[in-house]
């Protein structure tokens, strides 16, 4: 019996640090989804020439070690991997990898755009995480800063909206709250008070999960 843990939303929710949080309080394996199309944006985008063709050549040939590059976090990789996101060849050539993660013996915690729709959508435990642009803008600029990356807070929150508009509206598998993911908004919490709200999902969808396995 795998106890799956889906994990969805915008950028800079808080979805990530819900979803590690998580991974550690069921002792589960965890896997932030979004580092995946970061890999192949920034290696698309270093690589030159046609930016689509590259991302697909990456992402059928990616190396799971590469996503734990810290520099995968910059604001300008962002951007690479929501474009890179769009590309419906590059979301089928990462899919199996997913997949596969999310079916492991025991469970798993995955966090992204689509776990609860296209990866995971028979997962017991599904969350959207989202909060107010400006928020989730404020909270990705003082991440940046925390970086060394100088950048204004108006530069941040037109990123924010320009890639909830790209993830929103691609044709493939784009960003939606599944019809049975739980809503959680974290614009007026912090971040013990949003695991804390995670976990009282995750409670109420693991306890109906037992139920329907105890027999």
């Amino acid at each position: 019996m795998n106890f799956v843990i889906a994990v969805d939303g915008p950028a800079a929710s808080g979805k990530g640090t819900v979803a590690g949080r998580l991974a550690l309080a069921y002792d589960l394996p965890y896997l932030d989804t979004g580092m995946l199309y970061r890999a192949v944006g920034a290696l698309a985008g270093s690589t030159g020439g046609d930016f689509r063709t590259a991302a697909i050549t990456w992402a059928s040939a990616l190396n799971p070690e590469s996503v734990y590059d810290p520099q995968l976090r910059g604001g300008r990789v962002g951007d690479l991997a929501s474009r890179a996101a769009a590309i419906p060849e590059v979301r089928g050539a990462l899919l199996d990898f997913q997949r596969s993660f999310a079916t492991q013996a025991g469970g798993a915690v995955l966090d992204g755009r689509d776990i609860g729709t296209v990866i995971a959508p028979s997962a017991p435990a599904k969350l959207f995480v989202t909060a107010a642009p400006e928020i989730r803008a404020e909270r990705r600029w003082k991440q940046l800063a925390g970086h060394g990356e100088t950048v204004s807070f108006e530069e941040v929150l037109a990123d924010i909206r320009l890639r909830d508009a790209r993830d929103s509206g691609r044709a493939s598998a784009p960003l939606v709250q599944a019809a049975d993911a739980v809503l959680l908004d974290t614009s007026e919490m912090d971040i013990s008070q949003s695991v804390e709200a995670a976990r009282r999902i995750v409670e109420a969808a693991r306890g109906r999960w037992e139920t329907s396995h105890s027999g």
